[in-house]
């Protein structure tokens, strides 16, 4: 299963991907293998030399007991501490965050691919919509 972050593209230009672990609990990863996940309004953000996904909704598990989890919960990602460093110097640089772009299922693990990215401003979008709306009206 894969959860994209449609909007991500839409409102960021993407300079690069990086692909980190997902630390999740049991009735968290059924969740997300069954698709219960949403990564609108998503971001990283480095703590302590430590990178955590902030807002990322994932819903509760039906058949989960009273051990299940809090939806919206901080979530911690596995990178290498090189990793972590760097994607830290790059966010204190103007214009630059970290958005979840998809979250998958590889072999038994969730993983998230971040993007380094820039946001776009008005026009840029407008230029997108308006690119898009050409090639539909072409094909």
């Amino acid at each position: 299963m894969e959860i994209i972050n449609r909007k991500a593209k839409f409102d960021y230009f993407i300079e690069s991907e990086i692909e980190a672990g997902l630390v999740l609990t049991g009735t968290e990863i059924k969740s997300v293998r069954k698709g219960s996940a949403d990564l609108k309004d998503t971001y990283v953000r480095i703590k302590n030399d430590e990178a955590f996904i902030i807002n990322m909704y994932i819903a509760k598990y039906e058949e989960g007991n009273i051990f299940n989890h809090d939806e919206r919960r901080e979530r911690k990602l596995l990178l290498h501490k090189k990793e972590i460093r760097k994607l830290k110097e790059l966010t204190k640089i103007e214009g630059y965050t970290l958005i979840p772009i998809r979250c998958y299922i590889k072999g038994e693990y969730a993983k998230i691919s971040v993007g380094i990215c820039k946001g776009k401003k008005n026009y840029d979008k407008r230029e997108a919509i308006k690119e898009k709306d050409l090639k539909r009206l072409e094909s």
